[in-house]
């Protein structure tokens, strides 16, 4: 599943090809994704989009009478093409310009999202739920202490819970407990507030740097495959049970929390 990084570069590679310019049609395929796609997202045509934003891991096309509300799933990738390419199996929906370009949402496993959020009506359930963003100054040590207390849940499980902060995907949260030193499997009621503070600073710099790296390999969303995928990175725990610790040399530990792959150094992080 993309994580928070992956779906902000699909943000900045798709905006300059798409805000400010007005949607002529929206085509659905198939509307059996997660959820039916509404066809309350047809108020968009003829409109202007305005701005494209990232909410955890949903992008939001915003309009004058609200915004579409996109999210990628397990499989999901976004491309910008000229509208008369031909399709893909798996294309699914093309929200088409009037310039003769269309945003293209291709999605094999069909976990992905299409919904609608009006300007002037209550807010989806599923953006309304959720904790701040990790880039910002609402979420720091302060915040992870404070909600922990009492918690007996795995320390990673807290830190990926969304309503505790967004986007703290399993590779990411995987790498930055590695930094911080802190086993993933200990209750998060028992981590300090100091370790919290430097945990919360270690979060904001490997999304960062994610995005950062992102950046960098992003040329064209004007592509067939336009979804930049995972980034080329160096991992220093995730994915590499049994290949030796680049600090200490241990074997690094694989084991399952909260139905996710999780992979540690139990020298390097107590």
């Amino acid at each position: 599943m993309p994580e928070l990084p992956e779906v902000e570069v699909s943000r900045l590679g798709i905006s300059p090809l798409l805000e400010n310019q007005t949607i002529q049609k929206i085509i659905v395929r198939q509307r059996q994704l997660r959820w039916p796609i509404p066809e309350e997202v047809h108020q968009a045509e003829g409109l202007v989009i305005t701005s494209i934003r990232r909410r955890a891991k949903y992008l939001l096309l915003d309009t004058l009478k609200g915004s579409i509300v996109l999210h990628l799933g397990m499989s999901g990738k976004l491309c910008v093409v000229d509208k008369h390419t031909e399709l893909k199996k798996h294309d699914h929906l093309d929200i088409v310009m009037q310039n003769g370009k269309c945003l293209r949402f291709n999605d094999a496993r069909r976990f992905g999202s299409c919904l609608w959020q009006g300007c002037d009506e209550p807010q989806l359930s599923l953006l309304s739920a959720l904790g701040p963003e990790p880039l910002t100054d609402n979420f720091d040590g302060d915040r992870l202490f404070e909600l922990s207390r009492g918690k007996s849940v795995a320390v990673k499980k807290f830190i990926m819970d969304n309503k505790v902060v967004v986007g703290v995907g399993n590779i990411y949260a995987n790498e930055s407990l590695f930094i911080a030193g802190i086993d993933p499997r200990k209750s998060a009621s028992k981590v300090t507030k100091k370790r919290y503070v430097q945990l919360a600073e270690i979060i904001k710099k490997v999304l960062a740097s994610a995005i950062e790296q992102g950046g960098t390999t992003l040329k064209d969303f004007m592509q067939a495959d336009g979804n930049p995928g995972y980034f080329a990175q160096q991992l220093l725990v995730y994915g590499r049970a049994g290949e030796n610790c680049d600090a200490c040399l241990s074997p690094i530990q694989s084991v399952t929390i909260g139905q996710r792959n999780t992979f540690y150094c139990e020298t390097c992080q107590r």
